[in-house]
């Protein structure tokens, strides 16, 4: 196992720039799954990551020797140098470097998914999709304006969830809706009619907006119908996380 102690190392300033440019990740097509959680789901799911780097003071751990019983190629870094490539407050002792998957094509069958406009926040992208993956919801498209789906925060919200869902990013969102074979819901704060009141049953895409503005109005034109979910007069919005939450198993409860 390569070890390296010194912050002038070429290999691990590139590592740096995967953790801190969704530029880089992009043209690198790697992503960095940081923590033993999220290798163990990725290696469940998916299989063994393209490299592992692990922390000098975590290599002799039971749980960390269990992920390395491979020929995954591995790195150790000193304890100062990890803190740096970690992206949590207090690093588990590992990281691994994967292939992105990327899906930026429309797939050829359309099933019951959500459909977000211009969503900003990782910490609320991690939420959606680890929502989804618990409301067996497995298509998720993102449009071109929102956040990278890869990041570390949004992998970090996620808890594992990106390895059991089909995530497509910088998708046209307007073409899918006109594509899509079921009824489209846009969920609109001033919609007349609730989630509650809603058959949500059948191939449904379920569309949310930006934090700020919501769904677009050149979006919302195109669905199919809008719902709200009903809320005291006092409070203006619900975070996205939480409508998508709320609204995804609204659907559940209806297919129970």
């Amino acid at each position: 196992m390569k070890k390296i102690a010194s912050p002038d190392n070429e290999q691990f300033k590139s590592l740096l720039k995967l953790l801190h440019s969704s530029r880089e990740r992009r043209l690198a097509g790697c992503s960095l799954l940081d923590g033993v959680h999220l290798v163990q789901v990725y290696r469940q799911h998916i299989g063994a990551p393209q490299q592992i780097i692990v922390s000098e003071s975590a290599l002799g751990r039971a749980d960390i020797q269990a992920l390395l019983q491979d020929d995954t190629p591995a790195l150790q870094l000193s304890d100062t140098l990890f803190k740096q490539l970690s992206s949590v407050a207090t690093p588990t002792g590992i990281i691994a470097v994967i292939k992105t998957p990327r899906r930026e094509a429309m797939p050829a069958t359309l099933e019951t998914c959500v459909m977000l406009e211009d969503v900003q926040d990782p910490g609320n992208l991690g939420s959606i999709l680890r929502t989804c993956a618990a409301a067996d919801v497995r298509q998720i498209f993102l449009s071109k304006q929102s956040v990278n789906a890869w990041s570390p925060r949004v992998l970090r919200g996620a808890m594992g969830a990106h390895f059991s869902i089909e995530i497509y990013e910088r998708m046209d969102l307007m073409a899918l809706v006109r594509a899509f074979p079921g009824r489209v819901l846009v969920a609109r704060q001033d919609a007349a009619r609730t989630v509650f009141h809603t058959d949500l049953s059948g191939k449904v895409a379920l569309v949310f907006g930006n934090e700020g503005a919501g769904v677009s109005a050149a979006l919302t034109h195109c669905a199919h119908e809008r719902i709200a979910i009903p809320m005291s007069a006092a409070t203006e919005s619900l975070n996205v996380a939480a409508a998508a939450a709320i609204c995804l198993f609204e659907r559940v409860r209806q297919l129970q």
